[in-house]
C-alpha cells in the first residue's frame, strides 16, 4: 500500500527523486501536446528546491516517488494544482485520482480549485474532469499549443 505525504523540499535525495519523476511525466506529456519548452522540463534542482509551490509525494511501501501533485495558494480561497505527475511506469492505477482526493481532503476550506493543463493532453483532461473540474478557459501559449484552465468549486 502507498502512502501520501509532505515532500521536504531541502532534503537532496527528496528533490533528486521529485526531479527525476517530473521530468519522465512531463517528457510524456511534451508529446502529448508538442511543446518541449514545459516549464518543468527547463527547471533546475536548484529551481525546483526554491519553489513556494507544496509537495505531496505517494510514496510506495519502499519509499518509492509514484506520484506527486503540487498546489499553491495564490489567492485567499483559491488553490491551484501547479503540478500533477505520476510515473509512468505506474499509470492507470488511481495515483493522480489519490492525489487529488487528497488535496481536496487537505484543502477542504478552499472556495475553489484551479488547474491547467495542455489541451491535447486527453488523459489529464479526462482526469480533471471525471474530479469536477469545468473548463474555465483556453489560452495559446505558442502556436498551436493550447492549455485548458479547470475550475472546481470547493467548499459550499
Amino acid at each position: 500500500m502507498s502512502e501520501i505525504a509532505r515532500l521536504n523540499l531541502q532534503d537532496d535525495f527528496t528533490v533528486d527523486e521529485l526531479w527525476i519523476l517530473q521530468h519522465k511525466a512531463y517528457r510524456l506529456e511534451a508529446e502529448l501536446i508538442g511543446f518541449r519548452d514545459i516549464p518543468p522540463l527547463l527547471e533546475t534542482r536548484d529551481m525546483l528546491r526554491r519553489s513556494r509551490e507544496i509537495f505531496y509525494g505517494c510514496l510506495s511501501s519502499d519509499g518509492d516517488l509514484l506520484g506527486a501533485v503540487a498546489v499553491e495558494e495564490e489567492l485567499p480561497g483559491k488553490l491551484t494544482i501547479t503540478r500533477m505527475m505520476i510515473d509512468p511506469e505506474h499509470f492507470r492505477k488511481g495515483i493522480a485520482s489519490r492525489l487529488l482526493y487528497y488535496v481536496f481532503e487537505h484543502y477542504k476550506g478552499m472556495e475553489q480549485f484551479i488547474v491547467s493543463t495542455g489541451k491535447l493532453n486527453e488523459p489529464a483532461v479526462s482526469l480533471y474532469s471525471k474530479h469536477g473540474f469545468v473548463p474555465a478557459g483556453v489560452e495559446e501559449v505558442a502556436p498551436g499549443v493550447e492549455l485548458i484552465e479547470f475550475h472546481r468549486i470547493g467548499k459550499r
